[in-house]
C-alpha cells in the first residue's frame, strides 16, 4: 500500500491498523486488510513485532507483522482517503520508500532463511 496520511506518508508498506476490543491479534489482522484492500486472508504466524518509535513526530506504536501464505482476491483501495494505492511486487523489486514496519518484516523474513 502506498500511504497518504502521516506517518510515513507518500511510503510503500503492508496493510494494517488498530485491534478492535475483544478482537485477537490475527482477527484484527485479517480485517483490517479486508477493510483497507479487499483481500481476504489467514494469519498463518507471527513473524515479527515492530516496535517503532518516531521521536521527531511523538510517536510511538508497536505492530505486530503476521505471515500469510495464501490470500483470495486482488489488492483495491478500500480508504482512499488513507491510502493512494495497492498493488503486488516482487521482493526483488520492491518500490521506494518503504515504511519501517516493511523494511523489518522484510530483515526478519531473509533471517528465517
Amino acid at each position: 500500500m502506498k500511504r497518504k496520511r502521516s506517518p510515513e506518508a507518500g511510503y510503500w508498506g503492508l496493510p494494517g491498523g488498530k485491534v478492535d476490543p475483544y478482537e485477537t491479534v490475527p482477527q484484527a489482522v485479517a480485517r483490517e486488510i479486508a477493510e483497507e484492500v479487499a483481500l481476504t486472508i489467514t494469519p498463518v504466524r507471527l513473524l515479527c513485532v515492530v516496535d517503532q518509535i518516531d521521536q521527531e513526530q511523538a510517536l510511538h506504536w508497536v505492530a505486530p507483522v503476521y505471515l500469510v501464505e495464501d490470500c483470495e482476491g486482488e489488492p483495491v483501495v478500500q480508504e482512499p482517503e488513507a491510502l493512494a494505492a495497492a498493488a503486488w511486487f516482487a521482493l526483488d523489486a520492491l518500490p521506494t520508500p518503504l515504511t519501517e514496519a516493511t523494511k523489518q518484516a522484510l530483515q526478519a523474513l531473509a533471517n528465517e532463511k
